[in-house]
């Protein structure tokens, strides 16, 4: 087996955050293999670059996908959402009080 992967830390953490949008630092970093220490840092880029809000919720973060920013390559014309979606994630539907559904992060 091979000790790299085709996707970097960054897109790993995007896409963990993605899945689940309500973990911590300590388990997204879990959950792709860095540390916690590691993972704050990567979180604070995604979020420098426009790709994620961090929501403070009490004493945990949570976190928001921007999936309409463009990814941020030369070779890709794509945006973040469209990648993601091509990687399984689904965005969440919201009920508002009037019954009608919109799409959110």
């Amino acid at each position: 087996m091979t000790d790299w992967t085709l996707f970097t830390s960054h897109g790993l953490i995007l896409v963990s955050i993605a899945k689940n949008p309500d973990r911590t630092a300590r388990e997204i970093g879990d959950d792709v293999g860095l540390t916690e220490r590691t993972t704050h840092k990567i979180i604070i880029d995604l979020e420098e670059a426009g790709y994620i809000t961090r929501i403070k919720v009490g004493r945990q973060n949570k976190y928001r996908i921007h999936h309409n920013v463009p990814i941020q390559d030369e070779i890709i014309d794509a945006s973040l959402g469209e990648l993601l979606t091509t990687l399984g994630w689904k965005r969440k539907i919201r009920k508002s009080k009037t019954g009608t559904t919109k799409k959110v992060d």
